[in-house]
């Protein structure tokens, strides 16, 4: 199992999920725990389609805290 650090933010009445390590990889839900769900779906199928293609899976990112 390969795990990936993910963006949670909230904006008008939704929670979005980036996927930093997978470009392009975004997806939405109405609560936490439904955007959470659709990013497990949406990695799936990013990983899915880069092995079907014969290419390399990314390893996850390395993310920071900026204080400013």
């Amino acid at each position: 199992m390969i795990s990936y650090t993910v963006v949670l933010e909230y904006n008008e009445g939704y929670y979005t999920v980036t996927v930093p390590a997978l470009p392009g990889c975004i997806t939405q839900g109405r609560t936490k725990e439904e955007a959470l769900e659709h990013a497990k779906e949406a990695i799936q199928g990013y990983l899915e389609s880069m092995r079907k293609d014969g290419l390399a899976i990314p390893e996850d990112v390395e993310l920071a805290e900026v204080a400013v």
